[in-house]
């Protein structure tokens, strides 16, 4: 007989204690999961408090946290660290407490009541020995028949936005393989992290998921989307904005610290597994789109002073635009 494997989900929050709340309700009703770990980057808005009054406080009287099917603990860091730091911190100490999977999600992310069963079913149903790194479809909360972050199938460069078109590409399995959303009710596999380590904490944001993968990719781990799992997840706005007469995309944000974070983590991930040629092509489609899409010389400056950056390694200048 098989031996269970111990499930925790690791959740990262930031401001969203209502969505955080929805959150953590949706998981006490998982019959799969084993606890829930929730790391809160020293929110504002009253989140560390709640947290400590579900855990029992300082005092150690019995908390929320006791009345739940599925425990949950949590950590409130010092500072800010990102989503790059949470994961981090939340994936090591998911570890530390003899996790075999780790259940990766964001505050705003609703997984379906049978999300993890679906997961699970596509590893055990997997005729290669099982699946590495592996997750849901994540779908509009207000339409889901619509993706929140659209996906480039394999094979190709074709990028769908319905639902409709990632079930019509599924092969066998109902799975697309190679391909997945990082971080939003992805699965790792404890042998996984022991062989690639954690998520890159100085990211910060932006880019940070999307190394993990990558490396994941390089390390050989078996990458895959089960197409009838789902999480639900606010809308984030049309992720790329045409450019070349609509032959191409920019994910163009208006937030300096998320541009910042992008334009120098995407250029080392570029470099790094993909190679210098990809990472220029990156740089020069930047330029094109400040310069004549998007007119915006400030932005341009700011491009530039994030890949400064990364060139030298310096992962403190997107401090300046929290």
């Amino acid at each position: 007989m098989t031996q269970p494997r111990r499930i925790t989900a690791v959740v990262v929050t930031y401001n969203r204690l209502a969505l955080l709340q929805e959150l953590l309700e949706r998981l006490d009703t998982v019959a799969e999961l084993d606890e829930v770990l929730v790391l809160d980057n020293a929110s504002s808005d009253g989140t560390g408090e709640w947290l400590a009054g579900l855990e029992g406080g300082a005092t150690g009287s019995p908390g929320e946290s006791e009345h739940r099917a599925v425990p949950v603990l949590a950590r409130t860091l010092t500072s800010n660290r990102g989503g790059a730091g949470g994961f981090h911190d939340g994936l090591a100490w998911a570890m530390e407490r003899g996790a075999d999977l780790a259940w990766l999600m964001d505050d705003d992310g609703l997984p379906q009541r049978d999300c993890l069963a679906r997961l699970l079913r596509a590893d055990e149903l997997d005729e290669r020995g099982g699946l590495d790194f592996w997750g849901p479809v994540v779908v509009d909360r207000a339409k889901p028949d619509r993706l929140v972050f659209p996906i480039r199938l394999p094979g190709g460069t074709r990028v769908v936005h319905d639902l409709a078109d990632v079930r019509n590409a599924a092969g066998a399995g109902g799975r697309i393989e190679g391909i997945v959303i990082p971080f939003n009710g992805v699965l790792v596999t404890r042998e996984l992290v022991s062989r690639i380590g954690l998520p890159r904490e100085e990211y910060f944001i932006w880019g940070d998921d999307h190394e993990y993968r990558l490396r994941a990719e390089a390390a050989g781990a078996r990458i895959a989307t089960v197409v009838d799992a789902q999480v639900r997840h606010p809308a984030v706005g049309a992720l790329g904005t045409p450019m070349l007469g609509g032959r191409t995309t920019y994910n163009h944000t208006p937030s300096d610290l998320k541009h910042y974070c992008m334009a120098r983590n995407n250029l080392l991930n570029l470099r790094d597994y993909k190679g210098w040629p990809h990472a220029l092509a990156f740089v020069a489609k930047t330029l094109w789109f400040y310069t004549f899409t998007r007119r915006e010389p400030r932005r341009l400056l700011l491009s530039v002073r994030a890949w400064w950056a990364a060139l030298r390694g310096d992962f403190t200048g997107h401090r300046r635009y929290l």
